[in-house]
């Protein structure tokens, strides 16, 4: 089987199901916003970090393969992927909590780098705050179940917290931002 189909070679694209939309249509541009971060979630698992942060990355890539799906996707019923539970929140929620309390208190904004892997952790942020804005937009036009939305905001302050980890676990100053 060849990758190439040259379906899209005029500038559309299916989502699952079938439909053709233009590869500008929002419910295409936020699904290649969550392919995004996962690519760089790959880049930041790829980084010298501990193995158990490496297992908890692979999750959250899983978890964002599944959301990729379900908005691809305009009539989910017939989907059989799982959408994020409480369960998983609370789970990130969880790791959250502990990442956060072997951490020094935040008193000021912090400035992304220090290394690689700390970088990445940024730009996940970044991208993953974009992906949160479209999935929002989106929900304005259709329906997009608000699990999607929570576990969404909550991984953006995940790789945040995570940042400061790597910073931590690599004894590497932070960069406080300075105003002036």
């Amino acid at each position: 089987m060849k990758i190439y189909t040259k379906t899209g070679d005029k500038g559309q694209t299916s989502l699952f199901g079938g439909k053709r939309v233009p590869k500008y249509d929002l419910r295409v541009e936020t699904y290649g916003t969550i392919d995004e971060l996962n690519s760089f979630i790959g880049l930041l698992r790829s980084q010298n970090i501990k193995d158990a942060d490496k297992h908890v990355l692979l999750a959250i890539q899983n978890q964002l393969f599944s959301i990729g799906s379900v908005i691809a996707t305009e009539d989910i019923s017939k989907l059989k992927i799982p959408l994020p539970s409480e369960t998983t929140i609370k789970t990130l929620e969880k790791e959250m909590d502990n990442i956060d309390s072997g951490l020094a208190k935040q008193m000021n904004f912090v400035i992304p780098g220090g290394n690689q892997a700390i970088g990445y952790c940024h730009v996940c942020r970044s991208v993953c705050r974009r992906a949160e804005r479209l999935i929002v937009k989106l929900a304005d036009e259709t329906k997009v179940d608000g699990i999607i939305i929570q576990y969404i905001n909550r991984l953006s302050d995940y790789f945040f917290l995570f940042s400061r980890k790597i910073t931590s676990d690599f004894n590497i100053p932070e960069a406080i931002w300075k105003p002036g």
